[in-house]
């Protein structure tokens, strides 16, 4: 039996009940307390796509570890630009949780991010040289103090043993250490987040699980209408001044259907992952870091290898990869038919232009399909020699959907990272792309709002709260190292992070 009622209204929705949606609902709330929000979710339960724990990899993206965050230049300096930016994004996450925490609104800290160390290692003369002259330059840059180098086999060996076990001749090897990296189940962050919103009064939050936002549209008075399908069969419509499509891979769909100008042209290029597992306790008790390395040569960004330590609902793992995979799905819970569906007459051109120019990519893709599990237990082998075939299992990771977008000189582009598209007049905006998103969603989403709300970001009310949410910009901490180490102190100590000691300021 189909039911429908169509007298609903609220002030936003937020399509997608992941940790973009939660954090955004989380600073409207902030910032206006009486606005009436809804979160739609197609799924039955909250954070079960990209922000579920064993979808994502987890790492608190701070740019300590990530090798392709640091390029050569030209003329063989080191280029900081992106991993000062991720660094200081980060930062503006972990203040936000922090005040939240402090004012008893999220709970235990414990149960969503937990201290690991972020390590980088690499094999070879080359890649040796490059580690080391990655490490001289930021180690002067407050973002990167504490960082540790070292070339010492036993130095390595005592901080990420499996590296060094069973590795046999002499060939050169190199690693970075930063003590305070961190581990982040997006999963458990995203419900605690939510089950705080719920518990405000008035029902001013509502979570709706199990609904699919079919279509929307926009009235004559710039607010949208949803039309929204129920798994129980039911169907409603929802009126709302402004949208949020946090749908992951679901949210280009959903662009497509608002019908804005600004969202003609974007594509989507779909990319699964796989991780290798392994839960034993006497394997995964002899590691305890994120250890990142350099990826193949023709692979994209988001395939950087690295053996992880993972804290998921109390209980340590290892995960190694990624490996990926190629399916037509947007979403691990879509359809095979989402891609073609995707397909637009202002999009076909990028599309076919990025075909044409990412050849390689989709012979890595084809390549990585093929992998036996005995062949992905041999990369494995680069990092841990000895491991076991039968120690680990294969882990089927979230969907990913990379940005195509129009180009002038190539005719479309594939972007790796996130964009925010929305309507001119600020009253819906969509959330595309992939990694780092999770870690960085404070500051997406500060964005987000001054760009849909800008007569009230403005605002002294709005700004007062701001400061009082997240204390100190990214911008800021970027150019300021006794900020920095300040901002370090206080979080660090509320999120159980450290043992609270604040950092030297450097020697001159």
């Amino acid at each position: 039996m189909v039911g429908t009622h169509m007298d609903e209204s609220v002030d936003i929705v937020l399509v997608g009940a992941g940790v973009m949606s939660a954090t955004l609902a989380t600073l409207l709330h902030e910032l206006e307390p009486e606005a009436r929000i809804e979160i739609i979710e197609r799924l039955d339960t909250t954070a079960s796509e990209s922000s579920f724990a064993w979808n994502n990899a987890g790492t608190g993206h701070a740019g300590l570890c990530e090798l392709n965050y640091t390029p050569r230049a030209e003329d063989g300096s080191i280029v900081l630009d992106k991993a000062i930016h991720t660094n200081t994004l980060f930062e503006e996450s972990k203040q936000l949780w922090s005040y939240l925490v402090e004012k008893g609104n999220l709970g235990d800290p414990a149960r969503f991010v937990h201290p690991v160390p972020h390590m980088s290692f690499v094999r070879g003369a080359d890649d040796v040289r490059f580690l080391r002259d990655r490490y001289h330059a930021m180690r002067e840059h407050p973002c990167f103090e504490g960082m540790e180098y070292t070339e010492e086999r036993s130095v390595i060996d005592e901080w990420a043993p499996l590296l060094l076990d069973g590795r046999e001749g002499d060939e050169p090897l190199a690693a970075t250490r930063v003590a305070d990296g961190t581990d982040v189940d997006f999963g458990a962050l995203t419900r605690q987040l939510l089950a705080r919103l719920e518990e405000e009064p008035d029902e001013q939050v509502r979570i709706t699980t199990g609904q699919t936002v079919e279509d929307l549209d926009r009235n004559d008075d710039g607010s949208w209408t949803l039309k929204i399908a129920g798994n129980d069969h039911t169907t409603r419509t929802l009126r709302a001044r402004f949208v949020f499509l946090g749908a992951g891979g679901a949210s280009l769909h959903l662009l497509q259907k608002s019908g804005i100008p600004e969202g003609k042209g974007y594509a989507g290029f779909p990319v699964s992952g796989q991780w290798l597992r392994c839960d034993k306790p006497e394997i995964v008790s002899r590691h305890h870091a994120k250890v990142y390395s350099k990826a193949p040569i023709g692979a994209p960004p988001m395939s950087v290898p690295h053996l992880d330590t993972r804290n998921v609902d109390g209980t340590p793992s290892l995960l190694f990869g990624p490996f990926a995979g190629f399916t037509t799905k947007f979403l691990k819970t879509g359809s095979v038919m989402d891609l073609a569906r995707s397909v637009r007459s202002s999009n076909l051109s990028p599309m076919l232009s990025v075909a044409r120019d990412n050849f390689s990519l989709v012979k890595y893709l084809i390549d990585q399909v093929r992998l036996s599990h005995e062949q992905r237990v041999d990369e494995l082998r680069t990092f841990y020699p000895t491991a076991k075939t039968e120690d680990w299992r294969l882990e089927i990771a979230g969907q990913r959907v990379q940005v195509i977008k129009k180009d002038p000189e190539k005719g479309g582009v594939l972007q790796f990272g996130t964009e925010v598209v929305a309507a001119s007049d600020g009253s819906l905006a969509a959330l595309l792309g992939a990694s780092p998103g999770a870690s960085t969603a404070t500051s997406i989403m500060i964005n987000l709002v001054e760009q849909c709300f800008p007569e009230k970001f403005a605002s002294d009310t709005w700004q007062q709260r701001l400061h009082e949410l997240v204390p100190a910009r990214a911008d800021t901490l970027a150019d300021n190292g006794q900020l920095l180490r300040d901002v370090r102190h206080r979080t660090h100590t509320t999120l159980k992070l450290a043992d609270a000691q604040p950092a030297p300021a450097p020697v001159a």
